[in-house]
């Protein structure tokens, strides 16, 4: 059964992105459809899978990495955080696959890829 998988590797502390939260969105024109909304375990992942079967169709995606509010915990910093709600839009064109889309993030920058 082919499905949509995420985890998050904090690169500022070297460790897991624990607990935080992600929406996952399904984009059809100018309306969202919310699929998922989970608060990632202790090793920076979702215990389930974001979307897999009826939920898990062909078509553009959003997700929404909310680490702010995980950056504020961790630097214990009263300032507002330069990076707040990261949004990673990607198209998935064959739902017969297993995609997993990673964030690797600081407080200052991000990158993503899709990975196996």
């Amino acid at each position: 059964m082919a499905k949509l998988t995420t985890h998050v590797l904090d690169v500022y502390s070297g460790k897991p992105g624990k607990n935080i939260k992600v929406e996952l969105f399904f984009l059809n024109g100018k309306d969202r459809e919310i699929i998922n909304s989970l608060v990632l375990n202790t090793d920076g992942r979702s215990d389930k899978p974001l979307a897999e079967e009826d939920k898990f169709k062909s078509g553009k995606y959003e997700l929404v990495f909310y680490i702010g509010d995980y950056f504020k915990e961790i630097i214990k910093n009263e300032k507002k955080p330069f990076l707040d709600d990261v949004v990673v839009r990607f198209n998935i064109s064959n739902n017969k696959e297993n995609y997993h889309v990673p964030l690797l993030v600081s407080p200052w920058s991000y990158s993503t890829y899709r990975g196996s």
